[in-house]
């Protein structure tokens, strides 16, 4: 047989010298594999192996179901807020609408305010002068009594 000329070659050769063989099938794949598909294992091992292989399973469909999870819960919340933002919008549109009646009956309503704040001014303006005319009246009508006095005294005076 020739020896292995590289380097490479020469230690997997020194590594298969290291390796113990199956007794029925030669070689095995490491000094700590067990495993041979034709021979009878321990049952207890068996049993924790196939334990371990499905805790493991368990795990790796929880850890892989976890973002997914995840995922739905966004999947909630955007649907939520898809619902929040199109009752908003129902309620601006609402809104908007009911702005622009309002605004419509305001410029219809405008000259009728306007009429009626000059009438308040005519009537604030009609009050003062009914106020100076009440005034001169109680004026004229004391001046008068005066008078009269005035006449009916100097002429009981003269009697």
């Amino acid at each position: 047989m020739d020896k292995p000329t590289t380097s490479a070659a020469a230690a997997a050769a020194q590594d298969s010298n290291l390796l113990p063989d199956s007794p029925q099938h030669g070689p095995t794949l490491s000094s700590a594999s067990s495993f041979e598909a034709l021979t009878r294992h321990d049952p207890n091992l068996s049993r924790l192996a196939t334990k371990m292989f499905n805790k493991t399973e368990e795990y790796i469909t929880h850890e892989l179901n976890a973002p997914l999870e995840d995922y739905k819960l966004l999947e909630e919340m955007n649907k939520a807020t898809i619902a929040k933002y199109k009752d908003m919008r129902q309620i601006a549109e609402n809104l908007n609408t009911s702005t622009s009646e309002l605004s419509l009956k305001f410029q219809q309503l405008a000259p009728m305010m306007q009429q009626i704040d000059e009438i308040s001014d005519t009537v604030d303006k009609l009050e003062a002068a009914a106020y100076k005319l009440d005034a001169y009246s109680i004026a004229l009508e004391n001046r008068v009594k005066c008078v009269l006095q005035r006449k009916s005294g100097g002429g009981q005076v003269a009697q």
